[in-house]
């Protein structure tokens, strides 16, 4: 039984490691980033298993995104219904224009993406646009105006359709005659930063277009910048539902795929989400609802309704909760800004690691209480360059990002969170920190990274060799490539098995520095080749 239990957690570690690997990448030459100045740059995964990659989940830069597709269950998901994902960074496209050429900039990038991997279905797979808060009105007009190619979309923490309060604040694109008429959407909109008024755009569409069938989705218990567990999950388990409705039961390498459309009539309608309150109507099939259809929420069945009844259960007529956040033993004093606090980089003697503490409070979020849930605090990452050591304790943690965005290399984005208890709701405190992206200070110093041979397929593992004339300890990140590490250890993943090699591995080498003793190294890229 301990063997089996050791087990278990090895592949369980292995596969939250393997969780952060992207394959491959590509440059998207039509397009330069005005973060950056430069081209961004996109990057695929594909399930290791996949013969045949049957839908996208496409989705570019802003915050949680990345966390949403890196999450071990989402992706867990997405192998066992042969789904890809890309993400784009920095992104292209806020609302998709296509009087901006944005439809023609997918078109390149899933091009490029479909030589470089050799999966060339990837000119033709559906795709499930997906869009948190800024991006949130970007799979809205996507459907619009790429209709046939569309499976489902979902705005995270989002917009309605054609609103007039888009997360970006830019106008949303004409849409003219066009709809969504047939495609699944789902929208969701976090307890914590509900706005009725961005909802009404959304009904208003919905009795315009009764052939719509969307999803309105409350995240009851969080806010606006986290993605839980339990979101992930329902996220995933509404992509797997939208697959087995709308997918064909074959379809060619080299040819559009025909997508069944989804009639409301199809489905159910429940209640919409009102908070701390049961619903006024009992879901039930389409036809049988009792309430608005046109403010009333549509899921695929039974089963989707009940999921979303007990989701918004766990955190119906229960007490709220507060947290408060220190740093250094003092309190921090919550700001009116959209991070809500603001941390300062003061890193411990190996220059990257900092500590900051949670603590329950009360409405102030500056005093302490002891009125809260019997469950215990926990921070984790939201994006940016960051590594959690534990629940007190990160360290920067460059990633494929890289260093050349001035204004995401060196954001970090924290969430402060309790799930709960059966008298208390969840409660999401989102913090910010900003860091030099380079440290300037001190002596200088320089990494030596010699490059790398080429290595065969079925290779499980190499270790790097870096070394920094100061003789400190050198990181590393990869950058594309089949590949994950832990420590200077690079491990191989399992390669598609339609994967054309030879196979780009990517690894940067970096180091810091102390501030005010060691000045920060420049990044050293080594790129090598899988062979077969």
């Amino acid at each position: 039984m301990l063997k089996k239990l050791l087990f278990i957690s090895l592949f369980i570690t292995s596969f939250c490691a393997s969780a952060q690997v992207w394959q491959w990448s590509v440059k998207v030459d039509s397009y330069v980033s005005n973060e950056t100045n430069d081209n961004p740059q996109a990057f695929l995964w594909i399930p290791e298993n996949c013969k045949q990659v049957k839908g996208v989940v496409f989705t570019q830069h802003n915050m949680i995104e990345e966390g949403v597709l890196e999450h071990h269950d989402f992706r867990k998901k997405m192998t066992e219904i042969g789904f890809a994902e890309i993400w784009v960074t920095p992104g292209f496209a806020i609302t998709f224009d296509v009087q901006k050429n944005e439809d023609k900039i997918f078109e390149e990038i899933m091009k490029s993406l479909s030589e470089v991997s050799g999966y060339q279905e990837l000119l033709y797979a559906p795709i499930v646009p997906m869009g948190h808060s800024a991006y949130a009105s970007f799979p809205w007009n996507f459907a619009a105006f790429i209709p046939d190619r569309t499976i489902a979309l979902i705005s995270i923490h989002g917009d309605a359709p054609q609103t007039n309060l888009t997360g970006s604040g830019r106008p949303n694109p004409d849409w003219g005659n066009r709809n969504i008429d047939g495609i699944p959407a789902l929208f969701v909109m976090g307890e914590y930063e509900w706005w009725e008024d961005r909802l009404t755009p959304g009904f208003k569409y919905q009795q315009k277009h009764p052939k719509s069938v969307i999803t309105w989705f409350a995240d009851a218990g969080h806010g606006h910048f986290d993605y839980s567990d339990e979101l992930v999950n329902y996220i995933a388990n509404y992509i797997e539902k939208v697959a087995v409705e709308r997918l064909p039961k074959k379809s060619l390498l080299n040819d559009s795929v025909v997508l069944k459309k989804v009639s409301p009539n199809s489905g159910w309608l429940m209640d919409r989400w009102r908070q701390d309150s049961v619903p006024n109507y009992t879901a039930t099939k389409y036809k049988k609802y009792k309430g608005d259809r046109y403010s009333s929420s549509w899921v695929f069945d039974k089963e989707m309704a009940k999921a979303t009844k007990t989701y918004y259960a766990k955190s119906r007529g229960k007490k709220e909760q507060y947290i408060g956040i220190s740093q250094n033993g003092k309190a921090l004093i919550p700001s009116k800004t959209h991070a809500n606090y603001h941390l300062d980089f003061k890193p411990l003697n190996d220059g990257i690691t900092f500590n900051i503490n949670a603590f329950y409070a009360d409405s102030s979020r500056v005093k302490k209480t002891n009125h809260h849930s019997k469950t215990s605090l926990k921070i984790d990452r939201i994006c940016g360059p960051v590594k959690k050591v534990n629940d007190t304790t990160f360290k920067i943690d460059f990633y494929r990002m890289g260093f050349s965005n001035p204004k995401r290399s060196n954001d970090i984005w924290l969430l402060a969170y309790n799930k709960g208890d059966d008298k208390y709701k969840s409660m999401v405190q989102q913090l910010n920190m900003h860091f030099p992206l380079v440290n300037k200070s001190g002596n200088e110093q320089n990494i030596k990274f010699y490059p790398i041979k080429n290595v065969e397929e079925g290779v499980e593992k190499m270790p790097l060799n870096a070394t920094s004339d100061m003789g400190l300890k050198v990181n590393y990140y990869v950058k594309e490539g089949p590949a994950y590490l832990k420590g200077n250890m690079l491990y191989f993943t399992k390669i598609p098995p339609r994967a054309k090699f030879p196979i780009k591995v990517t690894v940067v080498a970096w180091q810091y520095g102390v501030v005010d003793k060691i000045q920060s190294a420049k990044p050293v890229e080594q790129s090598f080749y899988i062979i077969n």
